[in-house]
């Protein structure tokens, strides 16, 4: 078991069914999960927080890919686009999408302390669309980021620590 965002699951099953998922999606909709989009994917999914596009960069470069940003950036533009990646904007950071194939608007929660991600999916669609509806307004995207402390800073904090 290893911590993400801030509970405890089965990471190699987080993994293995993160790619899976992207894998049926691509087959089914006509989509080329190459193999550096696939790495890209793989990478996000492993390390299980919010990386850089030059931190993922740094890690392909060490396994012989490419050292060019314009490769993973355009890897990050796919898997982004599709559903299986989310960017988070406060950190200009990207992660895996912690509920592949479903569809949902993630709302990501962000350890100002130590900048861990966690990403759970809320009915805020559903409210914030009957607002906008009231006034004619058509939502195309919704990113939701909210900062504070994860539980781990949390209890540091409250024993004198500053986060």
């Amino acid at each position: 078991m290893h911590t993400v965002g801030f509970d405890k699951h089965d990471h190699a099953a987080c993994v293995g069914g993160g790619l899976r998922a992207a894998e049926e999606t691509c087959a089914k909709q006509g989509l080329r999960l190459t193999k550096g989009r696939r790495r890209v994917l793989e990478i996000l999914l492993q390390e299980h927080r919010a990386m850089g596009a030059y931190d993922i960069l740094s890690i392909l470069a060490e396994e012989g890919y490419a050292s060019q940003p314009p490769v993973v950036y355009r890897a990050l533009d796919f898997l982004v686009g599709n559903g299986f990646v989310h960017k988070i904007q406060k950190l200009n950071a990207y992660v895996a999408c912690a509920h592949p194939g479903d569809s949902h608007t993630p709302v990501f929660l962000i350890c100002r302390g130590c900048e861990a991600v966690a990403e759970t999916a809320a009915t805020l669609k559903t409210t914030l669309g009957e607002a906008a509806k009231k006034v004619g307004f058509t939502i195309e995207t919704t990113i939701v980021e909210a900062e504070g402390l994860c539980p781990v800073c949390t209890q540091t904090n409250a024993a004198g620590a500053p986060a």
